[in-house]
């Protein structure tokens, strides 16, 4: 099945209809997608890693969970399957996809229905709460997200234990600041390690287009040289081949939000923001010295964290104990989800 997740599009899968190999399964996503190419012309790939994801969806074997979910990050122009992050813009699809799949029973008379998720990357779980008619999932409301046009049906999810999920604690360094690559940055991972960086020390103003900041090569060298710097420094060892960590430019607010954001993922400057990255650098925020810290504006929406991106607005709302060290009691965002296919599709041969 193919859907569009909050502001990504991927493959849904069975992990029973994949090989349990996790060679053999790379192997055939990778012809599944058209990668090596970065057209993807010979496959169902979108030419962006945005939308060159894919969920393996299982039932879970654990108490009190529902499925298990299974991110795998596709490259686009390389033979690499990643399995290093979270992605919680396909988490959003992840409970109507069980649904639709027969993971998961809904009566016919109910209005809405929860969905226990356990994120098998990092362990981690997510409650997804949708709308259901008929036993089935809504996908049209009245819900609009910045980056995805018209309106769906709203997907809350709230998110547990999601803290140092990657890295293991939400501070991986120990420190608000560390100086990486002579650059004062934030390491953070509440859901998704993130490198935060105050525009400003890059000498930039934090409102520059995608198209800039990709054709800056020396500004995207040095954003590397941080990114590697820091991998080893957040528990993640040698990250020169993976997708983590993120790396996101911090600013003040223009457009009556929290602060403002612009994000590589790593090497692609995202024109929005990742829903598990978009909760990180709302909690590097809050947290007193930490490079977000001084632009966050707390006269905003009262309880949210409004993050201005390039193409609009993204909310997170998240609860922290400002102790020593910080610690989040919970987090949670709302996305939508639309089913765009359901078929066959036929890999390119081996």
């Amino acid at each position: 099945m193919l859907m569009r997740g909050g502001t990504s599009k991927g493959l849904y899968l069975l992990a029973s209809d994949l090989p349990p190999e996790p060679a053999a399964r790379d192997d055939l996503l990778l012809r599944l997608m058209g990668s090596p190419d970065p057209r993807q012309i010979d496959g169902i790939g979108g030419a962006h890693p945005l939308t060159s994801k894919v969920a393996v969806v299982s039932p879970s074997s654990r108490p009190g969970v529902d499925v298990d979910y299974l991110f795998l990050q596709v490259s686009v122009d390389e033979p690499l399957v990643s399995d290093r992050q979270n992605c919680g813009n396909l988490l959003s699809g992840v409970g109507p996809f069980a649904l639709e799949r027969g993971l998961i029973d809904v009566p016919d008379d109910a209005t809405e229905t929860s969905v226990r998720i356990r994120m098998v990357n990092t362990d981690g779980v997510a409650t997804a709460t949708f709308v259901v008619e008929g036993g089935r999932p809504v996908y049209g409301g009245d819900t609009a997200i910045a980056g995805v046009p018209g309106t769906a049906s709203p997907i809350r999810l709230d998110f547990e234990d999601t803290a140092g999920s990657s890295c293991g604690s939400l501070l991986p360094t120990g420190h608000a600041v560390d100086t990486v690559a002579g650059t004062p940055v934030t390491c953070v991972d509440n859901g998704m390690p993130v490198v935060v960086i105050n525009a400003r020390e890059l000498g930039l103003d934090g409102t520059e287009s995608c198209t800039e900041l990709e054709g800056n090569t020396h500004l995207r060298a040095h954003l590397e040289e941080i990114r590697l710097a820091a991998g080893p420094l957040m528990g993640l060892g040698d990250v020169a081949d993976t997708t983590v960590p993120k790396l996101t430019i911090v600013s003040p607010p223009r457009h009556g939000g929290s602060l403002t954001t612009r994000t590589f993922i790593p090497h692609r400057c995202h024109d929005a923001i990742g829903v598990l990255g978009a909760v990180s650098v709302a909690t590097a925020a809050l947290i007193p010295g930490t490079t977000a810290a001084p632009v966050l504006d707390t006269t905003g929406p009262g309880g949210l964290i409004r993050i201005e991106h390039p193409t609009g607005t993204f909310d997170a709302t998240v609860e922290l104990d400002a102790g020593d060290p910080p610690t989040v009691r919970r987090s949670g965002i709302i996305r939508t989800a639309r089913k765009l296919f359901d078929g066959v599709a036929f890999p390119r041969p081996a």
